[in-house]
């Protein structure tokens, strides 16, 4: 018997078109979703370490500076005050108690201080007291972000004045399911904002949930939505929907993880120069998923052991796994 050929044993290599950066269409955002795993992930690689240390991880620290009460009615939110979820509602906090979780923060490690309070949109009277945490948050030497909601004219020029490097505003959900998950406010009011904060030159922290119940088509749109902002933020947090008790989704079903994965890596594609984070939903992965995500591309985390009312991983896991990753921080 004579030996195969090697046309015999040829591979194939499933590789869309690339889309240029800045021009990915939904169409071919979904064309990355149905890649080979492997070939995804290895495409996700390619462009990482094209601009990024593939063992580095950037660590920022979330406080809900104001907690409950928020009138939206976002339907996976425990804030809302539409939704009994047992969250006990607190008033915004004092400067020095923010400073010395800020000084914390900064002494394990975080390079980024992200406070969050629970608002529609903030009044005349409670931006001043933000305004001062982010003018002395800044003076130990950490970037500052916050996530306030969304922004009246004027709001963004006073955040710029007080030195604020990030807005955090996610996109949350696709455009054509967005009215499933949150009726008080529509996609273009967050596009709004974030236009307004990009007028000023402050960094833009814009992301979304998966496992909302939206099909890979919705996710993918979520994604070509970021991609085409102009620039896509620098800053890509990507969510897991943790189900509280209490909201309209708390019994959604669990996505699959493999598919959280392929999120990481399509948004780390199509957005290659964007820290890609791994936002709520951490502490529900296992050690083996995480991995995956930082191999597809993940560059960031929230470290810390509450995502404004979710638990997060302890340090001394995160610790533990980079450790067995050959991960280190920046």
């Amino acid at each position: 018997m004579n030996a195969c050929s090697p046309a015999e044993h040829a591979v194939t290599f499933h590789r869309p078109a690339r889309a240029p950066e800045g021009e990915w269409s939904t169409d071919a955002v979904a064309a990355l979703f149905e890649l080979p795993f492997s070939d995804l992930i290895f495409r996700a690689q390619e462009v990482h370490r094209k601009h990024f240390d593939p063992n580095a991880i950037q660590r920022s620290t979330l406080l809900s500076i104001k907690t409950g009460g928020c009138s939206e009615d976002c339907s996976y939110c425990s804030q809302s005050k539409r939704y009994r979820t047992g969250l006990t509602e607190t008033p915004l906090m004092a400067l020095e108690d923010v400073l010395e979780m800020a000084r914390a923060a900064r002494d394990k490690g975080a390079t980024r201080f992200c406070m969050g309070a629970a608002w529609r949109s903030p009044k005349e009277r409670d931006l001043e007291p933000v305004l001062e945490m982010v003018r002395e948050v800044k003076k130990l030497g950490i970037e500052t972000c916050v996530t306030l909601g969304m922004l009246k004219d004027g709001q963004a020029e006073r955040l710029r004045e007080a030195g604020l490097d990030y807005y955090n505003h996610n996109l949350d959900t696709a455009r054509e399911f967005y009215g499933e998950i949150v009726t008080t406010h529509t996609l273009d009011d967050r596009l709004e904002t974030i236009e307004k904060v990009r007028r000023q030159g402050i960094k833009v922290c814009a992301g979304g949930i998966v496992g909302l119940g939206e099909n890979r088509r919705a996710r993918a749109v979520l994604i070509a939505q970021l991609a085409s902002l102009t620039p896509p933020p620098e800053s890509v947090p990507i969510n897991g929907l943790v189900p509280i008790a209490g909201t309209p989704l708390e019994a959604v079903p669990t996505l699959d993880p493999l598919e959280f994965v392929r999120t990481i890596a399509v948004a780390r594609i199509t957005m290659p120069t964007s820290f890609v984070r791994l936002s709520a939903g951490r502490q529900q992965m296992s050690d083996e998923v995480q991995a995956l995500c930082y191999l597809a591309g993940a560059n960031s985390i929230f470290a810390g052991d509450r995502l404004l009312t979710t638990d997060n991983p302890a340090s001394d896991r995160d610790a533990a796994l980079f450790a067995r990753l050959g991960l280190r921080t920046i």
